[in-house]
């Protein structure tokens, strides 16, 4: 069986994943620029996989956007990005939050009708291993 662990940027929430992912959509919703600060969210998707929280559970709070099933779990103390259970039989667990590597490459882009105007075209910007001098 698949294992990922996880945790946030302080280290105060620490969790497995057992089980494989169904899907992995990178989101261009409004919603997802606004909870990322970024272009897109990159979420993980399971009906089948298990999360066990192994450290700082009661630091783990969920926002829920009154009127949609669009919702937010996140370490209260840094702010990261964690795995949310809210809706039901749904694990997602946001990419970037797993300490182990992900295997599987994005299944598509979704809500690309919202997404930002300055993420096209940027495949060729110069690149750089660490911040540019």
């Amino acid at each position: 069986m698949t294992k990922h662990v996880g945790s946030c940027l302080c280290g105060t929430v620490r969790f497995e994943v057992h089980g494989g992912f169904d899907s992995f959509y990178l989101c261009h919703c409004e919603y997802c620029q606004k909870d990322t600060g970024s272009a897109h969210a990159a979420n993980l998707f399971s009906q089948s996989a298990k999360l066990t929280w192994l450290a700082g559970v009661d630091a783990v709070t969920t926002f829920t956007l009154p009127g949609t099933r669009h919702n937010k779990s996140f370490c209260r103390s840094c702010g990261s990005a964690l795995p949310s259970t809210q809706l039901a039989d749904l694990l997602v667990v946001p990419a970037g939050c797993l300490d182990t590597e992900v295997s599987v490459l994005p299944t598509a882009h979704i809500f690309t009708s919202s997404r930002a105007a300055w993420d096209a075209e940027i495949s060729d910007l110069p690149e750089f291993e660490g911040l540019p001098e």
